[in-house]
């Protein structure tokens, strides 16, 4: 396996964190040729948004590397062990606090049971990187509703979402992270992109 402490990251925002640098490396090169979905993206721009939310919200080091390391244990062959070997228990306990259980199979009970977690946690950083993570999922479910989804696939999203943002409410009221969500949820849902659309040629 190469090293990817060498690999220098080119993303103005983690200049000043050393551990978010690495834990970019660590994750790029763990992603792979992993995709996202909704638009065939690799699949780090996802956790690097979460990441770079977080940054701009003055969160910490670690706190922001837990945020590109979110999906290391969901979607690789990283565990708990290697990632604390790697980044210490603060980060560790950040990324598990917000990953899914896959011994859950049924997708709405393994939802509910990491919005539950985080809640019971009651950890500012653990609802920080949480909410980060739906403000970035968000975004991504407009573009999957502009190429097409099924309305009965996007109100379960939605009411997932809407979930989450009423338990952060709640527990964070004025984080702007969990603002920058209502907003992206209220935008979606007021201003909906036309599925299919076919955008003019200019």
């Amino acid at each position: 396996m190469a090293d990817s402490s060498t690999e220098e990251p080119d993303l103005s925002f983690v200049s000043g964190l050393p551990l978010t640098r690495d834990a970019f490396a660590f994750a790029s090169e763990r992603h792979g040729e992993q995709r996202r979905d909704a638009d065939g993206a690799p699949f780090i721009a996802h956790p690097l948004e979460v990441a770079a939310l977080l940054e701009r919200s003055g969160y910490p080091d670690h706190v922001v590397a837990a945020a590109v390391l979110h999906d290391v244990l969901e979607d690789t062959d990283v565990d708990g062990a290697e990632l604390e070997s790697r980044f210490g228990p603060r980060v560790t306990e950040l990324v598990e606090l917000v990953s899914d259980d896959p011994s859950i199979v049924d997708d709405e009970r393994r939802k509910d049971e990491v919005r539950e977690r985080v809640l019971r946690a009651g950890n500012e950083e653990g609802f920080v990187v949480y909410a980060a993570d739906k403000v970035s999922k968000v975004r991504e479910l407009r573009i999957v509703i502009a190429r097409g989804m099924a309305s009965e696939a996007t109100t379960v999203k939605l009411q997932r979402h809407r979930k989450s943002l009423q338990m952060l409410e709640r527990e964070l009221p004025d984080a702007m992270v969990v603002g920058l969500l209502r907003f992206e949820l209220e935008a979606l849902e007021n201003l909906p992109p036309e599925p299919n659309h076919q955008p003019a040629q200019r």
